[in-house]
């Protein structure tokens, strides 16, 4: 292999494909964070709470996808959209966006 290949392989190599974000991070920037912080996600809102240790604060999934779903059951003057009521979300999104949360 010449010097010129090898280097070109370098490059090649180095600027290659982003890796892909952890499923749920997607849904989480565009539908969480103008509101929310979490753990390994830059500009992000402050209007609604951290959402950090969110297994151990809701270790029942159920609870905390029906705060994602329909906020509004539990806390009629929340600001927060009723995600899965008004089909923003889709129900296996919400499950997509809590999995991802349990690992921050």
């Amino acid at each position: 292999m010449t010097a010129c290949a090898a280097i070109l392989g370098v490059a090649l190599f180095a600027t290659g494909a982003p890796a892909a974000e952890p499923p749920g991070m997607t849904l989480m920037k565009q539908h969480c964070m103008q509101c929310h912080q979490v753990k390994g996600i830059e500009n992000a809102g402050n209007i609604g709470p951290v959402l950090s240790n969110m297994k151990s604060r809701f270790p029942d999934r159920k609870e905390l996808a029906a705060i994602i779903f329909d906020e509004t059951k539990r806390n009629p003057l929340t600001v927060m959209p009723p995600f899965g009521r008004n089909l923003i979300l889709t129900e296996q999104q919400i499950e997509t966006i809590i999995d991802f949360l349990y690992t921050r």
